[in-house]
């Protein structure tokens, strides 16, 4: 299965040639915001209306059955730029509603069950950190998370971090 790094900037990564790992830096890429038009679930099921980078990253989202986010938090959210594709990446799902767990959630549209890696870099105060941490966990609902972990580093401690979990991978 595909193996997935979304970041919010460039990292260094030593990745071996044969990799079946597929790294996006998302701060080189053109991606407006969402409109909330709804044109992927209506006009054009399963694509964006919108004809920019993002159509490129939500397939990749959808295909991955393990994915590493990437993001500087802020205001206890993903950063602007990790923000922008997840929001983008909205034609993963239906317009269809269904319970899970006592709770409505969208159907998803072929996505693979994911097993999840949040690197979440700055220098987050508490407060802001359990934010993060309850939206985390809100979202793998949606974003088809069978598991997934947050790590907390400085922004010093972020290649270093982001390489041991790509060596972990690759093993």
């Amino acid at each position: 299965m595909m193996k997935l790094i979304m970041s919010d900037r460039p990292v260094s990564l030593n990745l071996r040639d044969d990799s079946e790992i597929k790294y996006i830096d998302l701060s080189t890429l053109k991606i407006a915001n969402c409109t909330g038009c709804f044109g992927c679930w209506t006009r054009t099921p399963g694509k964006c209306v919108m004809r920019d980078d993002a159509t490129r990253v939500y397939p990749y989202i959808a295909a991955s059955d393990t994915v590493l986010y990437v993001s500087r938090v802020k205001y206890g959210s993903y950063d602007v730029v990790m923000k922008r594709m997840l929001e983008r990446a909205i034609p993963v799902q239906q317009a269809f509603i269904r319970i899970v767990k006592g709770e409505t959630h969208h159907v998803q549209r072929a996505v693979v069950p994911k097993r999840a890696t949040i690197v979440a870099y700055g220098d987050i105060e508490p407060e802001e950190r359990a934010i993060f941490e309850r939206l985390v966990a809100r979202n793998a609902s949606n974003m088809s998370f069978e598991s997934y972990e947050i790590r907390f580093v400085t922004e010093a401690e972020l290649n270093d971090c982001v390489q041991k979990i790509v060596e972990q991978w690759e093993v």
